[in-house]
């Protein structure tokens, strides 16, 4: 059999990874003052034994107010450090994954309850909720508050912020970074002009909204060993008349590109409420259009379930590595059974050796 496009081994920046899998960044609104818990070490222990090329934990706030909700981890404080240390030592003593963290700041979208209670805004007066902020002051959703406009010293401390996240990431030996600058949260929020109607050197023309997350990639790139890739998440489109494009997305894409981004992850959507096409593989059109603009390594995401679909979108070339989020959280294993499917080999703990098929007998490799 063909060697499978899905495992064959790739290299991102000075980052080797045994495959084109990576389990994508998922929250869990399970943290406590922005410290993970023993949620995550069982969550993430469980899929750092999944095969897969590349863990990424969560959306991870680099300022309490720039939580999504109460629950969300953050890496802004020594505790949040410490209690990361913890899940990640754990990670490093049983599994060799390569395992990295996407940094975050929600914006307008912060101070939400949880998904499972409603995900409504709560209001800045209550016990978890918080005054938003945003590049304007639109909310983004009628009944929310409004967020306060952020001033240049707002910009600064965030900014610098995220850098220090990336340092905090960096001493707890993380593999890389990833900025999340998609789904309508705070970076995303100054690039689409539904959101950003600044009159500033931050506002108006698409230089200007890329500024702000440009600033933010420079800086974690900076506090960031330069051995270890910074990678970019971001919204191919807001699905929006008059919102974030793909054309401006492959502009930012070649812009990272030329400060170091060292990979870029394709989403969509996420600024406002939008008719999405939904449908399996619907935003690899959107990778397929930016893997065009740019060189560097480009991660297709979104209804891609089935292992021929995540092959053939390798074999065409329309990116480079395939993300799962809620594929893997129902099929923890789904890269054994991709393996399995292709002929190809994949990691697996000693401890699970024995179940390795008798029919399957080269499935996994130490």
């Amino acid at each position: 059999m063909p060697q499978s496009h899905l495992f064959t081994p790739f290299k991102v920046g000075g980052l080797s990874l045994d495959n084109r899998i990576v389990i994508a960044p998922m929250c869990q609104y399970s943290a406590a003052d922005g410290c993970m818990t023993d949620w995550h070490l069982l969550h993430y222990g469980s899929l750092s034994l999944s095969g897969a090329g590349l863990l990424t934990i969560e959306a991870t706030a680099v300022e309490p107010e720039g939580r999504i909700t109460y629950g969300d981890v953050g890496l802004y404080s020594d505790a949040n450090e410490t209690a990361m240390a913890r899940v990640f030592d754990a990670i490093r003593q049983w599994s060799p994954i390569p395992v990295a963290v996407q940094l975050a700041h929600a914006g307008r979208k912060a101070s939400t309850e949880v998904p499972w209670k409603g995900g409504v805004q709560v209001a800045p007066e209550s016990p978890h909720g918080w005054r938003t902020v945003a590049p304007s002051p639109l909310p983004f959703a009628p009944a929310d508050a409004a967020p306060t406009a952020l001033s240049r010293g707002d910009l600064a401390r965030i900014r610098d912020g995220f850098a220090s996240a990336a340092r905090r990431a960096a001493r707890l030996g993380l593999d890389a970074v990833q900025i999340h600058n998609a789904h309508g949260y705070l970076l995303h929020q100054f690039l689409s002009p539904l959101s950003n109607q600044r009159d500033d050197e931050y506002g108006g023309e698409l230089a200007n909204r890329m500024r702000f997350p440009l600033e933010v990639f420079d800086a974690v790139r900076a506090a960031f060993p330069a051995d270890r890739p910074i990678a970019v998440r971001v919204s191919g489109t807001d699905w929006i008349d008059g919102g974030w494009t793909i054309e401006e997305t492959c502009v930012f894409a070649q812009e990272l590109e030329k400060r170091g981004c060292a990979a870029i992850h394709v989403s969509s959507g996420g600024l406002a409420p939008a008719n999405i096409p939904l449908a399996p593989g619907y935003q690899v059109p959107l990778a397929r259009r930016v893997k065009a603009a740019a060189t560097m390594p480009v991660v297709a995401v979104g209804l891609i379930t089935e292992f021929d679909q995540a092959e053939a979108i390798l074999a065409a070339g329309d990116a480079d590595f395939i993300a799962l989020a809620r594929a893997v959280l129902y099929d923890p294993r789904w890269p054994w059974h991709a393996a399995a499917h292709f002929g190809a080999q994949v990691r697996a703990p000693n401890q699970y050796l024995r179940s390795q098929p008798r029919e399957l007998k080269s499935l996994f490799k130490s």
